[in-house]
Formats: C-alpha cells, structure tokens, sequence
C-alpha cells in the first residue's frame, strides 16, 4: 500500500483515546464511509481512519483493474465450508491487506491510543479482512464491525487466531436479500466464530449489499456500550 495516498484521517473531538479503522468494500475508496463519522453519535472522541485499498486486477471483473484488498477469482459460495474452503481465495492478498491493517494500528498505538480502544470496521471486502485481522492479534483489540461480509481463510483460522482476541467484541450485521455475499455465507460465519470462543452480536435487515440507517442506529448502540 506505499503508493496508496494516505488514509482520511477525522477526529470527533479533541485528544481522542478511541480509534476506528473502517474499510471499504470492492471497487470503493476510502472516501466511502466517511459520512459515518458524521451520522454516529458517540459518547466519547474518536479518531476515525478511512484507508484505501491497492488497486489491483480482480479476476471475477474481467481482470479490471480497480481498489481492492484482494483477488476475487469466483463468486462467493452460498455457504461456508470449513475444509478446504481456503482453495479458491487469494490467501496472499488477504495476508497482504491484514499486515496493512496492522501498520494502521500500529500507528494508531504509537500515537498514544491503546489497542484495548481500537475498533476495526468494514464493510464486504473489507469486512472479510477486518474479520480476519482481528482474530490474528496477539494483543485483543476493542471490538470488529463486520457489514455485509464473511470470514475468509475459514479453514486456517483454528490454526492461526490468538486465544486472547476471544475476548475481542464482534457486531455482525447482514441484509436478508444480499444477492452479492449470501445472507447463509455470513450466518455461517457467524456460528463458526461462535463455535470458536468469540462473543458475535448479530443483526439482519431488509436490505440487499448496503448500510441501513436502522443498522447504524445498531452500530452507534454497540459501539457506545463497547467505547465506555
């Protein structure tokens, strides 16, 4: 990501001691969420990074060249399967994108902000990396928002998830009629992590492969309860 430009970077107040990492999905830039600082009404400072993602050829587009945090080769399938199910998904763009995301947060750390009070979020493509990150942290962090998403690498993140990030928050929110990334795909990923130790908050919707303003309502409550 050296040759990306730098991540919006927005802060809700002054000295903030929380920070929110939000990445965007397939095809978008860090532009895309920034209106959320704007619509969440939290009860502390936050500092809010919007980065952006490589842009690189993705396969099931054609080979077109556009911002992404890995190579999609195939549609996601309907459900998610724990063996084997890591074949058909571009593992080193995933690796790629969580050690980006760990520089983030390394930077945010080095500012004075404890890990304990950073947030990962994302949204489809950057949902699944948050999703991942965070079960690979060494040190928990505040919690993960994962929207419209799935977990990637399923099969390998027995292996390779810290026993402490079990105590990491996960909210999980999904649109019952999502033709991009089925609904089943994200319920799947739901139980799995839940049968892996992690405490998941579930939400569904009316909606397709979008954001709702009920589903930030819901967001704005999680993170409230998770920020104090």
């Amino acid at each position: 990501m050296a040759s990306n430009p730098p991540p919006i970077i927005l802060q809700s107040g002054n000295q903030p001691q929380h920070s929110i990492i939000w990445l965007h999905g397939l095809g978008a830039d860090g532009q895309d969420f920034v209106p959320i600082a704007g619509e969440l009404n939290l009860p502390v400072a936050v500092r809010y990074v919007f980065p952006h993602a490589p842009m690189r050829p993705v396969t099931i587009n054609g080979g077109y060249v556009m911002r992404a945090w890995y190579d999609i080769t195939q549609q996601p399938p309907s459900a998610l399967t724990r063996t084997g199910s890591d074949a058909h998904q571009d593992a080193a763009g995933i690796r790629v994108s969580q050690a980006a995301v760990e520089v983030l947060i390394a930077q945010e750390v080095a500012s004075g902000i404890a890990p304990g009070n950073i947030f990962l979020a994302g949204f489809s493509q950057g949902g699944a990396i948050v999703l991942h990150t965070g079960l690979r942290q060494a040190t928990p962090l505040g919690g993960v928002l994962a929207l419209s998403t799935y977990l990637p690498l399923a099969a390998s993140a027995p292996d390779e998830m810290h026993a402490g990030t079990r105590a990491t928050p996960i909210f999980m929110a999904h649109g019952r009629s999502d033709p991009v990334i089925p609904f089943k795909l994200g319920a799947d990923s739901r139980d799995a992590l839940q049968e892996f130790g992690y405490a998941v908050e579930w939400h569904e919707y009316a909606m397709q492969h979008s954001v709702c303003m009920e589903e930030l309502r819901d967001i704005e409550v999680w993170l409230t309860r998770h920020l104090l």
